[in-house]
């Protein structure tokens, strides 16, 4: 076994660090690993928009010209930016291509790559337009942005062990099985004072200890890949950009609690990260990393049972998946143990605020213009990321607020834009970390109708074992449906209230006790939006179909019949001599009248 043998495993990694030497900044000996390195993503975003055939399309390349020993080509994890996504990066250069296409490769490749002229055309574009070749240095997108969980993802090939162990993967664990009692690597987490990222913050260091103290023959540590939030794919990413990171983060924690079996439960809708997940672990066992008392399984649901929560306590470090003491982390949390056990907790907790260290990785999504993962130090400001990373709301729109925390969380609204991104602050605020997913509102957002949309999933994701969530939910979402169509009264946001306090008290688990969080933050903060709907039967963003009305101003109406010609439904009547009308109930209001006039007669009216 390599870790049986520290010095095999220091010589491994240092031969594969010289290779990798250009892609980290560093002093490179063209004799150890070709000329140039050409990263592409290989991820779901990159991948469904056709990061695959880039990929084959520069393989045939290098295998015509014979470059194999020259070129390295390697499909990597997610570099972040998706928003301008398919991208690829070259190295030691360092350009970074976006919205790349398969036949964009015979240009790259005839001009950059034999010609050592980068393709302007295809750089990264900043939001006022400006191109940046150096994305990865130079773009506002990574400027504000420090990479722990996300260390390697971009950067390595997630199928080649021998890459992780180029950049100090496993050197964490090799010093703890080497170095450490487990006392002590429980000590290092408690004192880092690690909160889990994959929603409340509890400790790692306190979940840790509670589960060695458990005299128990058996013990399991479990990884949470269960990702499920609207917008959410940070765990996924570290899956599929750096597999053996969670691997080697459970083999710690195994080491710590006196566990010798792990499981990650991941999502079936997450193929890739199996896959590469699948590779690492064969990897991991084929190089002695991963004993023979140590088992990971991809399982859809590890026990075979109906997903349902049960009372606290016992908590699960005391009797948790087959009634043994469980250590249940997400993937997110697990991806900075390494990193902890190297560095120190002195750099750790110099990350971030006093009571939230390190640093979050968060989804950006909504009305944003660079969409994507995002990493920051905790206490960062909603402000920075939105705008400073997130390159503002596109159309020139306002900033209306920020979803963090997911169907479980709350908004942030431009009153709070300054508000640091941090436990504690956000709680205060009413919403909460959750998972880390951050979706960005504008002016034109109807904020009952986001209130209905989390609710939405929030039924659906409800296992229906407790009344106050199965029914009390629902029943909160009936009401929100009522209330966008155009049919609701003020009692409704009396009982809105009513249940929203009844299910946060009675329901038995975390997600029936915040699935009220978004209708009572938007009800905190919008509340005249809710009057709009009910009292005025208008809906301010002009969201809500059932209240829209598009209308045809006379006065400006060329009498061309344009509109009338494109009416799916025949709703609209006129003729040259006579301005068009349309026939509100005939209308379907799918706008198609507004879009094709050329004037711009036709407004609608919410």
């Amino acid at each position: 076994m390599i870790l049986e043998n520290r010095k095999a495993l220091n010589i491994l990694r240092d031969q594969k660090h010289k290779e990798m030497a250009l892609r980290l900044g560093e002093d490179f000996d063209p004799k150890d690993g070709g000329r140039m390195h050409i990263l592409v993503c290989g991820v779901a975003g990159c991948h469904s928009a056709g990061s695959m055939g880039i990929y084959e399309n520069l393989q045939k390349k290098i295998e015509e010209n014979g470059l194999q020993s020259e070129i390295k080509l390697i499909s990597t994890g997610c570099m972040g930016l998706c928003a301008q996504g398919p991208l690829m990066v070259t190295y030691p250069d360092e350009i970074m291509y976006t919205h790349v296409e398969p036949k964009d490769v015979e240009e790259i490749w005839n001009s950059h790559v034999m010609g050592g002229q980068p393709v302007e055309r295809l750089f990264a574009a900043e939001s006022d337009g400006t191109k940046i070749a150096h994305a990865l240095k130079d773009h506002s997108f990574y400027s504000k942005q420090m990479k722990i969980a996300l260390k390697n993802c971009g950067l390595i090939d997630p199928m080649d062990i021998e890459e992780y162990i180029g950049v100090e993967g496993y050197q964490a664990l090799a010093l703890c099985l080497n170095d450490m009692d487990p006392e002590d690597v429980i000590d290092t987490m408690k004192d880092a004072v690690l909160r889990g990222r994959g929603g409340a913050g509890f400790p790692l260091g306190i979940k840790w200890e509670s589960a060695a103290r458990e005299m128990a023959p058996v013990k399991y540590i479990c990884c949470n890949a269960d990702e499920g939030d609207p917008g959410a794919f940070m765990d996924r990413s570290i899956l599929e950009g750096d597999p053996h990171s969670i691997l080697e983060a459970m083999a710690i924690a195994g080491y710590a609690c006196g566990a010798k079996q792990g499981y990650i439960y991941v999502r079936a809708e997450y193929p890739v990260a199996v896959e590469r997940l699948g590779i690492a672990i064969k990897q991991a066992h084929e190089y002695g990393l991963l004993g023979k008392n140590e088992a990971t399984a991809l399982m859809a649901s590890i026990e075979g049972k109906r997903g349902e929560p049960r009372p606290k306590p016992p908590r699960s470090t005391e009797k948790g998946l087959f009634d043994c003491p469980t250590v249940l982390n997400n993937v997110e949390t697990f991806a900075n143990v390494p990193q902890i056990i190297l560095k120190g907790t002195d750099w750790f907790k110099g990350i971030g605020t006093e009571k939230s260290n390190g640093t979050k990785v968060f989804a950006l999504g909504g009305k944003i213009e660079n969409t994507g993962l995002v990493e920051v130090p905790m206490g960062t400001t909603l402000r920075d990321v939105v705008f400073e990373i997130g390159g503002g709301v596109p159309g020139h729109l306002a900033f209306k607020a920020a979803q963090t925390g997911g169907p479980s969380g709350g908004c942030i609204t431009a009153e709070h834009l300054d508000t640091p991104l941090d436990f504690d602050s956000l709680t205060k605020l009413g919403t909460m970390m959750g998972s880390g997913g951050l979706i960005v509102m504008a002016e034109d957002s109807c904020m009952v109708d986001i209130a209905k949309f989390f609710l939405d999933f929030t039924v659906d994701e409800s296992c229906g074992k407790c009344p106050p969530c199965r029914i009390g939910t629902k029943r909160m979402l009936d009401i929100t449906k009522k209330i966008t169509e155009g049919k609701g009264n003020m009692d409704d946001l009396d009982e809105l209230e009513d249940l929203a306090q009844m299910i946060k008290t009675g329901a038995l688990c975390g997600l029936g006790q915040s699935a009220p969080n978004p209708v009572v933050s938007t009800l905190q903060y919008f509340k005249d939006e809710y009057i709009a709907h009910v009292r005025d039967k208008k809906c301010p963003a002009g969201v809500c179909v059932s209240m829209l009305k598009y209308i045809i101003m006379a006065e400006t109406c060329r009498k061309c019949g344009i509109c009338a010609k494109n009416c799916p439904v025949g709703a609209i009547s006129g003729d040259k001599n006579t301005p068009y009308v349309i026939d509100q109930d005939k209308c379907i209001k799918c706008g198609v009248c507004m879009s094709k006039c050329p004037f711009k007669s036709i407004l609608k009216n919410a």
